[in-house]
This record gives C-alpha cells, sequence and structure tokens, in this order.
C-alpha cells in the first residue's frame, strides 16, 4: 500500500530540485539569447542592403535557424493587401505579439455582457472572418471540473487572440460529472466526437481552462506535424520542464488525432496522459512542433487540483502506451452526453466511468 504522505513529500521534494534546476538553465538560455540577438543583429546589418531589393515574397527574409532566435520581422505589414476570396494569411498585421494579461477575477455575466456588443460571435462561440477565408477551422476543446471563475478569464484572452489571428473557431466545454477521478483524456476524445457533428473541423486545440497565452503570435492553426503550444509556462519559470512534455496546450489535425486513435481512456486522475499522447504522436511517425523563442509563453491561473487525485498508476500505462494505442482510444469509447449551449461555448456534460472505455488484453 503507497503512503499519500510520502508521496506528497516526493513531489515536493521533486518540485524543488526542478525549480533549482530551472535556475540555472534560465542563466544558461538567458545567455544564449543574448548571444543570438548580437548574433542576428549583425548578419542583419550585412544583409539589410540585399533585403531592401531582392525579396519576392511576403515576409522578409527569416534569419532564425532555431528556437533560440527571435521571431523578429516574419509578420506581414500593416498596409500588405488581401481579398474576401483570398485566404488569411497566418501571420497577420494585426498579431502584435505580447498581450497584457489579466489574471483577475470577473465573472460569467460581465463576459457575457462585453462580447454581446459583437454580433460576429454566434450561439456556442462561433466566430470566423468576415475578409478573407479562413485558412483553419479550429475545435477549441476545454476538459472542466469546477473552474467556473477559470473559464470567464480563459475566454477575455483567448476570443480576441483568435480573431486577430482570423481562424474560424468553436468552443467546447466538456464537464465532467458524478464521482469518479477527472480524466481529461477521455473529456477530450468525448469533446472531438462531439465537435465534429457540429462541422467538418480540421483542426483541434486542446486547451487547459487554467493556460493563458502571453503571445498572440502563437497561431493556433495546426500543421503537418503535431503542435505543442504550451512551452513555457510561468509555473516552471518558462523553462520547459523535460524533453517530452506535452501537457497544458497541444494542437493535432483531425487526420492526425484519427491516426493516433485519440487519447488513451485509462488516465484517472491528474497526470500522465500528455506523457502518454507523446508517445502515440511518435509511435505514429510524428514529430511534434514548437512556437519559437518566447512565444509559447503562458500565465497558469494558481490551482491546487480541487479535489482531484493523482493518477498513481499512470507510470504502469505509459509502459504499455504501445501496446494499448490500438485497443484505448477513440475506438473504445462510450459516452451519453447532456448538451446545452451557451453564447460563447458549447457544454457537454458526461458521467464517466472505466466501464465505458473498456479495453480487451494486451
Amino acid at each position: 500500500m503507497i503512503c499519500l504522505h510520502s508521496v506528497k513529500r516526493q513531489d515536493n521534494v521533486n518540485t524543488y530540485l526542478f525549480m533549482m534546476q530551472a535556475q540555472g538553465i534560465m542563466i544558461r538560455e538567458n545567455m544564449r539569447t543574448i548571444g543570438a540577438q548580437v548574433y542576428e543583429q549583425v548578419v542583419r546589418s550585412a544583409y539589410a542592403k540585399r533585403n531592401s531589393t531582392g525579396n519576392d515574397s511576403d515576409y522578409p527574409l527569416d534569419l532564425n535557424h532555431s528556437e533560440n532566435f527571435l521571431q523578429t520581422t516574419t509578420f506581414l505589414p500593416e498596409d500588405f493587401t488581401y481579398f474576401p476570396n483570398h485566404t488569411c494569411p497566418e501571420r497577420f498585421p494585426s498579431m502584435k505579439g505580447p498581450i497584457d494579461v489579466n489574471m483577475s477575477e470577473i465573472s460569467m455575466d460581465k463576459i457575457h455582457q462585453f462580447f454581446s456588443q459583437d454580433p460576429t460571435i454566434k450561439l456556442g462561440g462561433h466566430w470566423k472572418p468576415s475578409d478573407c477565408l479562413p485558412h483553419w477551422k479550429v475545435a477549441i476543446l476545454i476538459p472542466f471540473r469546477n473552474r467556473f471563475e477559470h473559464l470567464p478569464v480563459l475566454f477575455r484572452h483567448l476570443i480576441p487572440m483568435l480573431q486577430r489571428q482570423h481562424l474560424q473557431f468553436a468552443f467546447y466545454v466538456i464537464e465532467q460529472a458524478g464521482n469518479q477521478p477527472f480524466n481529461r483524456a477521455m473529456l477530450f476524445n468525448v469533446g472531438f466526437r462531439e465537435a465534429m457533428k457540429d462541422l467538418d473541423w480540421d483542426c483541434l486545440i486542446f486547451h487547459d481552462v487554467d493556460h493563458i497565452p502571453e503571445n498572440d503570435r502563437n497561431y493556433y492553426g495546426c500543421g503537418q506535424m503535431p503542435r505543442h503550444f504550451a512551452t513555457k509556462l510561468d509555473k516552471y519559470m518558462y523553462i520547459l520542464p523535460y524533453a517530452e512534455f506535452f501537457g497544458g496546450v497541444s494542437g493535432l489535425t483531425v487526420k492526425q488525432f484519427k491516426k493516433i486513435n485519440g487519447f488513451a481512456n485509462g488516465f484517472w486522475g491528474w497526470g500522465g496522459e500528455d506523457d502518454d499522447l507523446w508517445n502515440r504522436v511518435h509511435y505514429t511517425g510524428y514529430l511534434v512542433t514548437r512556437p519559437e523563442g518566447d512565444i509559447g509563453r503562458y500565465k497558469s491561473i494558481p490551482h491546487h487540483h480541487r479535489g482531484e487525485v493523482q493518477f498513481l498508476g499512470r507510470y504502469a500505462l505509459l509502459r504499455k502506451s504501445k501496446e494499448r494505442q490500438e485497443l484505448d482510444g477513440l475506438n473504445n469509447l462510450n459516452y451519453f452526453p447532456n448538451i446545452t449551449y451557451d453564447s460563447l461555448y458549447k457544454n457537454i456534460t458526461v458521467n464517466l466511468s472505466p466501464e465505458l472505455a473498456l479495453v480487451s488484453e494486451y
């Protein structure tokens, strides 16, 4: 029998060791970034004359060779011309970069009142640009339980950001009822199934309710490979905790998500499901892409997993990720939803249990 007090003490020790390690990494990263900036300025100065006369693309010459280099001049100028029958650019002039993040609590009523002034937002939070054709149709899936004060803070930041990015989007809040431990992965699978009944979405964003983006150039479209958006969290001192970290906010095309058989349904309690998703992505032959530089910075609304337990069996499941991938996911999912509509999102409430996603022997 595992002693929960010893697990908690071990978690505290691990957190302390990580924070000490993060401080050392941060110093090295700052030095590397300063060096990259100096190098970039030297190179840009050397090529400035050539760039002013010989660039035929919509984007100025991009000299960023790695994620350590800052992305500076790759966004379209304010006077760039586009037309309603053209596909929206992915790097719109309205995407200015750093967002003024306001983490203070706000009521959902005030959020409703604010966005009710925008007649282009339809029931369920559906929106699409009118001045160009959206490059991606994006379903934002948000797993949810007892986070009522977090949801309006997320909408306050995310709706304007997605509008500036000229994406077609809608929000799906998948709420877990009942007394079973929270199952983030299974909620995402349910959200995917329900979202696809509404529209032929082509991009899926799996978004924790407490993650607030700090940069509107963190483009919420998909690509040829799965995308990890939340690479630098304030609670981790803006350092990627480990190379395989895939939590917080991620994105896959519908085709990619079907090919990996969605999330594993067996993670009851917090922890492990995002690592399993990383495994599924790589076992299927995909790589994970990430934003450059500081574009992937997020603030995390403080919380303490209220009443939610850590999943102590996650490591045993992770060791069997490959064997379980074809048996556990979208293909063994059952659920019975209760659906309601808010002006800003579609709510899908489900009472989950292990019996709804049984796995055969492997």
